[in-house]
């Protein structure tokens, strides 16, 4: 795929792509995705690191790493355009994969209705603050985008059990949350209607509804799990289901010409270790059948929102945590063309990594004792450090080389992905805490106006004050 990518990039600026070079664009697609992944590396160990032993194998013609300068100037040459044009496709491949193998962790739905459970939602990402950057994309927290970094906006659609992104779309992060997030859910609405089937519930929060909006997304022949804020109105229509449920509608279009989506509510509290939460949860959805979509089973589901949005958008940050010019998930490129071209990147990296980890999943051999034994291992279970440390491995020992013979990379394969089966992760251990962090900032926030003074330093020694 990456080949037939490359062949068909337009190279500018100063790479032509003509003369017989160390660099392709097939090398620099590789080692852009991969830097992605690769958040502690510069340009030149990002290409040792692609290259890995197959620069020890002596060639015809002496080969030399290319260096990180080669590597920037090829970015550039690229553009985002070849980049995207593969994490357009990578989503369509991880639906076609979840199509043929059953993922699934969790019932939504009784015998004879199951709907393989969906979660949508989107996280700000920082990039450099440079003026380019600042005006592309904006910045989240502040009225006046003082913020400290601008950031990239994203809404990912994933499958709730694999944490596999099915749609990815992105846009500048200026502007309230709630009215961004939107927009985008409008995009995927417009650009990704192939995820939006029959055979699918998504779980959203409580920063999407709306009539109109969610009018769209059924007339797709989706279904719908949303959490709505307690300010919006949902008057019951007849009493109450005998699961506890009960119809409403949802109000929606112009003052002129109104109009009502008819819903179903489930309402709950949550009892942790015989304490209650603070809150009520009230979703809403168009699954009007409580026989075979029980309230108590949609509540449940509700709760894979975290597992299928808050964990994935988590474990891909952890790529990029560090790459930039601060702490934490952060772009390392100055302007936004990059910033596209990185993107899209970070999001093909991320996704082979989960790809990786659902291969080692299905050769797993079950465990033999404890709560899970007997049972198919889930994707889930994998751990996406290991699985993110055991591709670079693979890549730096040359086992991921598409041109070594067919046998010998597939016993290469085989034997990572064993040694991958092995590294799997406690799930569903039902612990709660509240949502605070133990651990103290050493410095106060800083905003985008924050100085830095280049001068020599002046030494006054104190001494006695005359008398």
């Amino acid at each position: 795929m990456i080949e037939e990518i490359a062949a068909g990039a337009t190279l500018t600026g100063k790479v032509k792509g003509q003369a017989r070079r160390a660099m392709t664009a097939a090398l620099a697609i590789r080692a852009t995705v991969l830097m992605g992944v690769l958040p502690d590396a510069d340009y030149g160990e990002v290409m040792a690191a692609v290259l890995g032993d197959l620069v020890l194998v002596p060639w015809h013609r002496p080969y030399q790493v290319p260096t990180g300068k080669v590597l920037s100037t090829w970015r550039t040459a690229l553009g985002p355009a070849p980049l995207a044009g593969l994490q357009a496709r990578l989503p369509a491949a991880v639906g076609a994969e979840h199509l043929d193998h059953d993922y699934r962790a969790v019932r939504a739905g009784d015998s004879g209705h199951e709907l393989r459970l969906g979660a949508i939602d989107g996280p700000v990402t920082r990039v450099p603050d440079t003026p380019a950057n600042r005006e592309a994309f904006g910045s989240t927290g502040t009225a006046d985008d003082s913020a400290p970094y601008p950031q990239v906006r994203d809404l990912l659609a994933s499958d709730a059990a694999t944490r596999g992104a099915l749609a990815v779309v992105s846009g500048p992060s200026g502007g309230a949350k709630a009215e961004a997030g939107q927009a985008l859910l409008d995009t995927m609405l417009a650009a990704c209607p192939q995820i939006f089937t029959a055979g699918r519930v998504w779980v959203l929060d409580r920063n999407f509804p709306g009539a109109d909006r969610v009018a769209r997304m059924l007339a797709t022949g989706t279904h719908v799990l949303i959490r709505v804020k307690s300010d919006i109105a949902l008057p019951p229509i007849g009493g109450f289901l005998p699961d506890g449920s009960y119809y409403s509608y949802l109000a929606g279009g112009p003052a002129a010409a109104r109009w009502c989506l008819k819903v179903r509510v489930v309402e709950y509290l949550v009892d942790v270790g015989g304490q209650h939460t603070a809150e009520m949860f009230c979703l809403l959805t168009d699954l009007y059948d409580h026989v075979a979509y029980p309230a108590g089973q949609l509540a449940a589901a509700c709760a894979w929102r975290w597992a299928g949005s808050e964990t994935a958008l988590k474990e891909a940050k952890s790529a990029i945590t560090g790459a930039g010019p601060s702490t934490g998930p952060i772009f390392r490129s100055a302007t936004p063309e990059l910033i596209a071209q990185e993107h899209a990147a970070w999001i093909c990296g991320t996704e082979l990594i989960r790809a990786l980890a659902r291969a080692a999943a299905r050769q797993a051999a079950p465990a033999r004792k404890g709560r899970l034994a007997g049972h198919k291992v889930q994707p889930r279970q994998i751990s996406f450090t290991s699985a993110r440390r055991a591709a670079l491995a693979s890549i730096r020992s040359g086992a991921a080389t598409a041109s070594l013979p067919g046998p010998m990379a597939e016993a290469l394969h085989h034997d990572t992905l064993r040694a991958l089966g092995k590294r799997r992760i406690v799930i569903d251990r039902h612990r709660h805490r509240d949502r605070k962090t133990k651990a103290r900032q050493a410095f106060p926030g800083a905003g985008c106006g924050i100085t830095t003074r280049t001068a020599i330093a002046r030494v006054d020694v104190c001494t006695p004050v005359p008398a």
